[in-house]
């Protein structure tokens, strides 16, 4: 079957249309990945609501998502709303908005679903984790970055066995901390203090210690990732299953949070749409990891960056569920497309 997912959060809007296979396991193949800067979170963490250039920013985005599922014949869609979503006054007029403008596709389109921390949680881990070939034992930690909210999952083969969303993210301590081009020091230590405090947090609900790998996504860390390898153009397939020691990453965290705009704005592989956010989102990335080599006694020395995410998860949730029900008609799925791409890599 093809399918569509889609995900809005804090800065970002992606699309993935996939052709799906389910022989024992379910296999996804690209038709279309895209990505949009419509920065919806911008000022809710001040005003509690979204504004209208980012509500008019985001329907936009869903008119040229809408047109491509159509064109490209999707038979189901799954529309999913994180952070900012959750935190707004006014989220009535964004679900309006997309489920009037879905349903031109869709006519029994139901509206996006604005999800909870946890289920976010679930599927990112779904996503990130099928990169792996699993030891039964190994315990691995999906860091999910995003804009308004940093999700924690850790699991097994076998499944998530513990997850938590926090209310940290690259725009959200953009606006909160690093207003100044290029931070302050001060600015850098309230927003490396805070990530700690969320981290000790993390730790009363999660076991960290237990941590064996790190598997990072989204915009954030995918983009530091590019630094590390320094690449000349952002490259999905380079920056997939890459794995880079601390030491790597932390370096380029550091040259990251202390450019100016422009000097990220000339880095070859940067999405415009993150580069004032993209220093908040490096610091928060690089003190986890610090965090997790000190709790974990220096187990953890490297982190892996995973091109798939929510998003994945989403659409291997949809085949699930069709399945389950038995409307789906399972077989060969028919041919893609050739895949398209639109640089700037995993949301947020």
């Amino acid at each position: 079957m093809r399918v569509a997912a889609i995900d809005c959060g804090t800065n970002s809007i992606r699309l993935l249309i996939a052709d799906v296979t389910i022989e024992g396991e379910i296999s996804l193949t690209d038709v279309v990945r895209r990505m949009t800067v419509v920065r919806l979170g911008e000022g809710v963490d001040k005003t509690g609501e979204f504004s209208e250039a980012a509500l008019e920013r985001t329907f936009a985005a869903v008119d040229d998502y809408a047109a491509l599922i159509r064109r490209h014949q999707v038979e189901a869609v799954r529309f999913v709303a994180t952070s900012a979503s959750r935190d707004v006054s006014n989220r009535e007029a964004f679900v309006d908005g997309v489920r009037q403008r879905l349903r031109t596709v869709f006519p029994d389109f139901s509206g996006p679903e604005v999800i909870r921390g946890s289920e976010e949680a679930g599927l990112s881990f779904a996503g990130a984790s099928s990169l792996l070939d699993w030891d039964p034992e190994r315990k691995v930690l999906v860091v999910d970055l995003g804009g308004g909210s940093t999700e924690f999952v850790l699991g097994t083969c076998e499944g998530v066995e513990h997850a938590i969303s926090t209310d940290m993210g690259s725009v959200r301590f953009t606006e909160r901390h690093m207003r100044s081009d290029p931070p302050q020091e001060t600015e850098c230590s309230m927003a490396t203090f805070e990530t700690l405090s969320f981290l000790e947090d993390v730790a009363q609900v999660i076991p960290l210690h237990e941590t064996q790998t790190v598997i990072g996504v989204a915009g954030t860390i995918t983009t530091v990732t590019a630094h590390a390898l320094k690449l000349e153009d952002y490259d999905s397939e380079a920056i997939h299953g890459a794995e880079l020691s601390l030491d790597t990453i932390q370096q380029s965290v550091d040259q990251l949070v202390h450019s100016t705009r422009d000097q990220r704005s000339a880095m070859p592989f940067m999405h415009p749409g993150r580069v004032d956010v993209i220093g908040a989102g490096a610091l928060i990335w690089g003190t986890i990891l610090e965090y997790l080599n000190k709790i974990t006694e220096g187990r953890v020395s490297t982190a892996i960056t995973s091109e798939n995410d929510i998003l994945d998860g989403i659409a291997m949730r949809i085949a699930a569920d069709r399945t389950h029900s038995g409307k789906a008609q399972l077989g060969q799925a028919e041919p893609s497309a050739a895949a398209e791409t639109t640089e700037g890599g995993a949301g947020e």
